[in-house]
């Protein structure tokens, strides 16, 4: 595995991840894209601008990492069967722009009239091969781990289609979906909860019944610390407060030395993903 920090004014830069992941044994970076009022810049070893930075770990370094999506579908999850470039014309064989009307509701109306709803939904993109996963989480409210969340940028009513900020080639999964406060609460507490059973050790129980009927605290994950990366558009008025996120996390956690930053997007595995929360804890 890999931590990185990368220069989003880099070319091709989702290749480029997906590159670097193919060298790593694991398959697996975590990290984000550095974020700045002016100039992007990050270090490594000198003050850097463009590509990736960062650092590799053995095999004898322990990782286990979590993505946290910040938003929640609205609709099912779709089929692209036709597209050119970044703008998707059919939607399991119909019209895309009629498919995201009636999944915000408003089937049969103009565009126009209901440019307010359009202007806050967002897509939902996951591969075909993780179809089982993100189409389970779906049915449950939620993205799976491996959606990557787009800004709908446009909408072609004279095709039928929208356009969206990425490729979208065909036999891709779609699914509209909206940023959602309750939904990003609550996310980062599932999360913490599967990484604290994952490091939990088998041989050990919950609890155990101490000599003369007491009962013992139940067994502590093993952690040596962690680190977030949370996408710069959550912030603190998503989550209720200055710094709300992280106190959410951390209580979830539990008392483990945690440090982070906010991104202009989020790197797992071999995605480059937006409006997420990526929490990677180290093993004691």
């Amino acid at each position: 595995m890999a931590q990185v920090h990368a220069d989003p004014a880099t070319a091709d830069l989702a290749e480029l991840i997906a590159d670097m992941s193919d060298r790593t044994a694991t398959g697996y970076l975590f990290g984000g894209l550095a974020s700045a009022r002016n100039r992007t810049l990050h270090i490594a070893d000198a003050v850097l601008g463009g590509g990736l930075s960062g650092v590799a770990f053995t095999s004898s370094v322990g990782l286990v990492s979590r993505v946290t999506q910040g938003c929640q579908p609205v609709g099912r999850t779709r089929k692209v069967t036709e597209s050119a470039g970044n703008v998707v014309t059919k939607l399991d064989g119909e019209p895309a722009l009629e498919c995201l009307l009636a999944d915000l509701g408003v089937a049969g109306r103009e565009p126009r009239e209901v440019l307010p709803q359009i202007r806050q939904t967002l897509v939902g993109l996951s591969d075909p091969a993780d179809r089982s996963a993100d189409a389970s989480s779906a049915r449950r409210g939620a993205f799976g781990p491996d959606a990557r969340v787009r800004h709908l940028i446009g909408l072609d009513p004279g095709r039928g289609g929208i356009a969206i900020g990425d490729q979208s080639p065909e036999g891709l999964e779609l699914a509209f979906c909206q940023r959602h406060t309750e939904a990003a609460r609550r996310d980062p507490v599932r999360i913490c909860a599967e990484i604290r059973e994952e490091l939990t050790p088998e041989d050990l129980p919950l609890a155990a019944t101490l000599p003369g009927g007491g009962i013992a605290e139940a067994a502590e994950p093993a952690i040596a610390g962690a680190v977030y990366v949370s996408c710069s558009g959550r912030g603190g008025p998503h989550f209720g407060g200055a710094s709300a996120e992280l106190q959410i996390v951390r209580r979830a956690l539990g008392d483990v030395p945690l440090v982070g930053f906010f991104a202009a997007g989020e790197i797992a595995r071999h995605h480059l993903y937006g409006y997420t929360g990526v929490l990677t804890v180290f093993r004691a």
